[in-house]
């Protein structure tokens, strides 16, 4: 009982470092991202919004965040501006000194978005963290590539069977 006692007042007293969204410009393919805090915010949180636009249809997106000592990194995900989150894969690695999160969607529709990064700060001193993200056209499935090799062999009977009738 005296352990959530406990853990209910260091919640309590944990403050927000979290800052207005920041843009980021994806219009050259990717773009960097990231957030410093000053000294004295050991136990404070942070939800973190980078917001950008997809143009394109169809784009896949691939972000990556890490920080080294003095922010804890609890979350990475990515929304669309009207705050649905939206169904992603990555990994995250941590140790004592640094952590890493990465996230990967497939068939972004042109349109709002924002990724959001949440952790903890864990020293008294400066602390950071920082990202990047991009964006890439879908790479076809193996089947595109097979209808396309079979239609490029029927091109090639047909051309060289007009050849063979145009001789005889």
């Amino acid at each position: 009982m005296l352990a959530s006692a406990s853990f209910a007042s260091t919640a309590a007293m944990a403050a927000t470092a979290a800052n207005t969204p920041q843009a980021i410009d994806l219009s050259g393919g990717s773009a960097v991202f990231g957030d410093t805090f000053t000294s004295g915010n050991i136990g404070d949180t942070f939800a973190d919004r980078f917001t950008f636009s997809v143009g394109s249809p169809a784009s896949n997106l691939n972000a990556i965040s890490s920080s080294f000592g003095g922010v804890a990194l609890t979350g990475l995900a990515l929304y669309t501006d009207a705050g649905t989150l939206l169904p992603t894969t990555g990994s995250w690695l941590q140790n004592d000194n640094f952590n890493v999160w990465t996230l990967t969607t497939n068939q972004l529709n042109a349109g709002n978005y924002y990724l959001q990064v949440n952790g903890n700060l864990t020293t008294d001193r400066p602390a950071s963290f920082s990202g990047t993200v991009s964006l890439a056209a879908p790479v076809p499935e193996p089947e595109t590539y097979g209808m396309m090799l079979a239609g490029l062999g029927v091109l090639g009977y047909l051309a060289r069977r007009r050849k063979a009738a145009g001789q005889g």
